[in-house]
């Protein structure tokens, strides 16, 4: 089952100038986040605690044939930043996976691992914001070596007289 997500981050939590400034006000980010599990684990549950601070009790399934091909596109990208996230932990005599199966599930992945609650809110914000920051990090690296391919190609076409 899969869950797919807008998630709005703000590019800067800083206070507007108290000066009228020539550039206009920094436009929010929005990042699409694809939430991908079993049915029944939570991903809605996690998604409504983030987003509205509200946690329902009742399960209503969500719909994923329509994002078959959109797991087909991100399963074939190389460099896709997630996070393994083990929800319901409030549910601790109900644990079905040890908590070092998913510790080295993690490690071989080389992603964190989080556990959380959508029930307590254990977490959930840390699970989103930590996500963030890692598509952000890998925005600014990927922004980063792209500045640097330009710089080279300018080097290149500089001419010298003399």
């Amino acid at each position: 089952m899969v869950l797919t997500v807008y998630v709005q981050v703000p590019r800067s939590r800083r206070a507007p100038p108290a000066k009228m400034s020539k550039k206009p006000a920094p436009t929010p980010t929005l990042h699409k986040v694809i939430m991908v599990g079993s049915g029944g684990v939570g991903k809605s549950a996690l998604t409504l605690q983030f987003m509205y601070d509200e946690f329902v009790e009742d399960y209503e399934p969500t719909k994923a044939d329509s994002y078959r091909k959109k797991i087909l596109r991100v399963k074939n990208a190389e460099n896709i930043p997630f996070l393994l996230v083990g929800n319901k932990s409030d549910l601790a005599e109900k644990r079905r996976v040890p908590l070092d199966a998913c510790r080295e599930r993690a490690a071989a992945w080389q992603v964190p691992y989080v556990e959380t609650s959508a029930k307590t809110r254990d977490n959930v914000d840390k699970v989103f914001f930590d996500l963030m920051r890692e598509i952000r990090s890998r925005k600014s690296d990927d922004s980063r070596a792209a500045g640097d391919e330009v710089k080279k190609k300018r080097r290149r076409i500089k001419c010298a007289i003399l």
